[in-house]
């Protein structure tokens, strides 16, 4: 399935935005706050729309009738990217694509990260293979959009605050429209 405009990406978060994965928070109240996030690191437009986008294809994986890849790795990464590439830029997908692997990457290179993470991201860590090895640290790091997918990840790990009031879907709008001009 690719969407095909930002009006059916926001009516996917409509319909199964209020699901919850592993945290606490709903998917799109991480979304939002992952946004939040960048935003307020003054993050390029391309990195807002990733952060709030990210985890997009869990709400893919909600919508085709599955669960979520608790037990085992549905590759929601990639599902994002598959469902977002019709509408918009790369430079949003790459993060997006590298989020995952990002995080294994920062456990095996940081060690007081992997203490940093909550317990839904400690649970798929390791059904997601668990921290890289130096070789896959090295071919990471060499990605484009690496550098970018790190920043995301840690928006992502910091983005599950319960009760955080932070700006509507529809604030992002303009945004979104924008880079899918550009897509």
């Amino acid at each position: 399935m690719t969407l095909t405009s930002i009006a059916a990406i926001e009516e996917l978060f409509d319909v199964w935005g209020d699901n919850r994965y592993d945290e606490d928070l709903s998917q799109l109240a991480h979304a939002l706050q992952c946004a939040a996030l960048a935003d307020a690191s003054g993050a390029a437009p391309e990195l807002v729309a990733a952060a709030l986008l990210h985890d997009i294809g869990h709400l893919v994986e909600l919508q085709a009738g599955g669960g979520a890849d608790f037990e085992s790795d549905l590759h929601h990464e990639d599902s994002a990217v598959l469902v977002l590439a019709g509408v918009l830029p790369h430079t949003v997908t790459d993060p997006i694509a590298l989020h995952v692997q990002a995080k294994r990457f920062l456990v095996a290179t940081e060690p007081a990260y992997l203490g940093t993470l909550s317990a839904g991201s400690r649970h798929s860590l390791a059904v997601q293979g668990g921290p890289m090895s130096p070789d896959e640290c090295e071919g990471f790091i060499a990605q484009p959009g690496a550098a970018d997918a790190v920043t995301l990840r840690r928006w992502d790990d910091n983005g599950k605050v319960e009760g955080l009031l932070v700006k509507p879907f529809a604030a992002y709008r303009p945004i979104l429209d924008r880079l899918a001009s550009k897509g």
